[in-house]
């Protein structure tokens, strides 16, 4: 395999197939930079924004054959490190236009929905937005933006164009627009003149898009609990697992708290359960039963977290046992001094980055990846934390979106599975890391 690139190669792209298509299968990895179709080759060059995010792709298509308009492509790693801006045809790079104070802007990959307010919070820091105008075409919604100055259009498309305004998805392609001046008659979810706020709000049937209130979740602050579940979570994650959710995850239980039996009773407590379960998804509570101590209820934030958790753990060994995790006959756990509540824990790890978390859920594997690393921890520290619980085949200290991550592959999944739920979270030279299972198969 070449080195590892932030580009991509994907071939077999027939005609049949757009950037839009294409744009699907590597978005939930992370941001595309700049696109490039090779029509007459029947391939394209995808540059990701981060090498973290190439990897991940590559990764996740060596066991998975992704299929674009019924074709099969094939991905692997560019001989290029970067692409440069005229390659890109990723819509037109705003460079390459006439400067505007009007922005022309259509969004790729909306799994969330666009109105006027999140598009004025999102271009806004970069002057006064006099109008929004949005509407619905072939090449899906776009929306005209005037600004009071033509350079702060020239900062916005600048800083903006190939951004995603939520993370894995609604990407902006922006090109200045030709016009001088908008015309906007009514202030409402689809237009709004914010320099004349007496305008009528047009007395017709809002759109069924549901709305979006609070869009706090601009640039990576990404929505937990209800508010991502009103997108269409079921639709979210499955992009996040390359376009389909895992077999038998169905997306639409709704029971929220498992029962898992078979524990070591004499070495699991609360927190390591948490430090497995929280890998597929954000906990409320954890309860050791205290009449069966090798029995413990483990409730969940939503029922397709809890389905992922069932699907990923069933039958995986801990401690020495082989778990067993079902769906309990309880709704949720009731608050007591005997249930750890973890409801408001920082250390749930889908408080942010969601997509990007559901994307690496996976059965326990051999290999373990370890972040929150301080820039100046060794590999021999990391070692000395990690390697009590099982022989280390491997290890590789790395840094990636400047910051410094290590790989440690273990003889064992069960070795790995016991050196996450004890040392996540644990003090590491002054810093708190966090670890998760890599679906890498070597380093």
């Amino acid at each position: 395999m070449a080195e590892p690139s932030r580009v991509i190669h994907i071939r077999n792209v027939g005609h049949e197939i757009s950037e839009s298509d294409l744009l699907q299968v590597v978005q939930p990895f992370g941001t595309v930079a700049k696109l490039v179709m090779l029509r007459a080759k029947n391939q394209a060059l995808v540059q990701m924004e981060d090498l973290a995010a190439s990897v991940s792709a590559i990764q996740y298509y060596t066991t998975i054959q992704p299929s674009v308009r019924g074709r099969n492509v094939y991905l692997q790693y560019s001989s290029h490190q970067e692409l440069t801006t005229d390659q890109s045809s990723h819509g037109r790079n705003p460079d390459q236009d006439e400067p505007n104070r009007i922005l022309l802007v259509t969004v790729h990959h909306m799994l969330y929905p666009m109105t006027v307010e999140v598009l004025h919070q999102v271009f806004s820091p970069y002057g006064f937005v006099e109008k929004i105008v949005t509407f619905q075409k072939s090449a899906g919604f776009q929306a005209l933006i005037q600004f009071e100055s033509r350079q702060s259009g020239i900062q916005a498309a600048g800083a903006l164009h190939g951004r995603n305004i939520y993370d894995g998805c609604c990407q902006l392609d922006i090109q200045y627009s030709n016009l001088t001046e908008l015309q906007v008659h009514y202030n409402n979810d689809r237009s709004r003149d914010f320099t004349n706020p007496s305008l009528p709000t047009e007395q017709r049937p809002r759109s069924s898009q549901p709305g979006f209130n609070d869009p706090s979740g601009l640039f990576g602050f990404q929505q937990p609990g209800a508010a991502y579940a009103q997108m269409g979570q079921a639709a979210m994650v499955a992009a996040a697992f390359g376009g389909t959710l895992p077999p038998g995850v169905t997306g639409t239980n709704d029971r929220c708290t498992l029962i898992v039996s078979n524990l070591n009773s004499d070495r699991v407590d609360a927190d390591k359960l948490f430090n497995l379960f929280s890998i597929y998804g954000n906990i409320v509570r954890i309860k050791v039963l205290r009449n069966k101590p090798d029995h413990a209820l483990v409730q969940m934030a939503d029922g397709l977290q809890a389905e992922l958790a069932v699907h990923y753990l069933k039958g995986a060994m801990l401690l020495g046992q082989k778990l067993e995790v079902n769906f309990s006959k309880y709704p949720t756990i009731t608050p007591a001094p005997d249930a750890n509540d973890y409801s408001t824990s920082n250390l749930n790890r889908f408080n942010s980055n969601v997509v990007k978390n559901y994307r690496h859920c996976c059965a326990p594997t051999k290999m373990i990846h370890i972040s929150a690393l301080s820039q100046e921890i060794t590999e021999d520290a990391i070692l000395d934390h990690v390697s009590e619980h099982g022989t280390v085949v491997k290890s590789k200290l790395f840094e990636a979106g400047g910051k410094t991550q290590a790989l440690v592959q273990f003889e064992s999944e069960e070795a790995a599975t016991e050196a996450l739920v004890c040392k996540h979270a644990s003090k590491l030279e002054g810093s708190t890391i966090r670890i998760s299972f890599s679906q890498m198969q070597n380093i």
